[in-house]
């Protein structure tokens, strides 16, 4: 029984670091692409103000950190996930809302996924832990 616990937990231990390294993957590096054309015309698309695509870029790249980083604890963790949940259903909604129903709009729940595993698996990791 105590195996099984061990690999349980080392199991939860490996989806938690490649599916929250995934999402650091994605996360991170977009604070350098934040004023990419790119970048500006599709928060301007979806009809997003310039301030408020910036704080949003900023608070996303906060909370990569926190995920990533293992010294952060469990409550700002939550707190991060929260956000960047948030921020994936609502780019899912705006893309629906501006763009139609399209194979595009869905993307946002690509990412959502990842961050739902590495929710699990955290939750898992720490379960097991004590």
């Amino acid at each position: 029984m105590e195996n099984q616990t061990k690999r349980s937990n080392k199991t939860a231990k490996i989806v938690f670091w490649v599916s929250t390294g995934l999402l650091a993957l994605f996360i991170l590096p977009g604070i350098f692409f934040m004023n990419s054309p790119e970048a500006v015309e599709g928060t301007k698309h979806l009809g997003i103000p310039t301030w408020l695509a910036m704080e949003i870029g900023i608070g996303h790249f906060i909370g990569g950190l926190i995920l990533i980083l293992p010294f952060f604890g469990k409550r700002i963790k939550e707190w991060a996930y929260v956000g960047c949940g948030i921020k994936y259903l609502s780019a899912l909604i705006g893309h629906l809302a501006v763009d139609g129903v399209t194979p595009m709009s869905f993307s946002p729940l690509i990412v959502f996924a990842v961050l739902l595993t590495s929710y699990i698996s955290y939750h898992k990791m720490i379960k097991a832990e004590k």
